[in-house]
């Protein structure tokens, strides 16, 4: 990831990441920030609950671990079954532009929660 940071600026860094993600894989970052230090499973039922429908660990652990490959989640091992994930400070930094950016636009649109 370093070698990435080098070749971008922060800020192309963050427009091209948030922009690579699915919206999938957003949500998944948005639920791991929810949480404190949660484990896939509870990852998956919190963004079920959200979204309505069902999350299967076939769609959920390929892309907790393409945000790891990305340097924006973490991975701790709790016991020998069980997982625990938390957001980077990259992450972090990506979340933080994209809800200023979303407000930016809504605001531009008329829409203030303020």
């Amino acid at each position: 990831m370093g070698e990435v940071r080098a070749l971008f600026s922060l800020t192309k860094l963050e427009m091209y990441l948030m922009h690579e993600l699915s919206s999938f894989q957003r949500d998944l970052l948005y639920c791991v920030a929810a949480l404190n230090g949660p484990s896939g499973l509870e990852i998956g039922r919190e963004l079920a609950e959200y979204s309505l429908t069902e999350v299967n660990h076939g769609r959920l652990y390929p892309n907790l671990n393409d945000l790891i490959d990305m340097g924006l989640l973490s991975k701790e091992e709790k016991d020998g079954r069980t997982n625990l994930y938390g957001l980077t400070p990259l992450a972090i930094e990506l979340l933080e532009e994209r809800h200023q950016w979303e407000a930016d636009k809504l605001r531009e649109a008329g829409i203030d929660f303020d």
